[in-house]
């Protein structure tokens, strides 16, 4: 599958489109196909992690997202799906289901695949 990946702290051009492995759910997660995400000014501060922003937290960011390369390669938090599969213990999901949800801090959304939990933030589409 097609990602957006982060290769290193810094402007646009460190985020390349590559090919990445298509994840597998775990039994309480779900898969999703993601269709739409954002990019947010969060996202952008964690790529540069040079912001004003994080001066006296600077050091401790660092630490926390990577010191000299992203901890987690494929940023974007919020997106929009379908289910394509679901995990063994899933009840409140199943394939076919249009979901809209977050993944925290996790990341991961600027990609066609994410799994998620079922108990995560995800919600059936109004």
């Amino acid at each position: 599958m097609k990602a957006i990946v982060c290769t290193k702290h810094g402007p646009p051009e460190v985020l390349q489109l590559k090919e990445v492995e298509k994840p597998i759910p775990k039994d309480n997660e779900v898969l999703v196909k993601v269709y739409a995400t954002t990019v947010t000014a969060g996202d952008t501060v964690l790529r540069k992690l040079t912001s004003l922003q994080f001066l006296i937290m600077w050091p401790i960011a660092r630490l926390f997202f990577g010191v000299r390369n992203l901890r987690k390669k494929i940023l974007g938090h919020e997106l929009a799906g379908e289910i394509e599969a679901a995990g063994n213990d899933v009840k409140r999901f199943r394939k076919g289901d249009q979901v809209f949800g977050t993944t925290g801090f996790a990341g991961g959304a600027y990609a066609g695949y994410i799994c998620l939990p079922e108990n995560g933030v995800l919600t059936l589409k109004p």
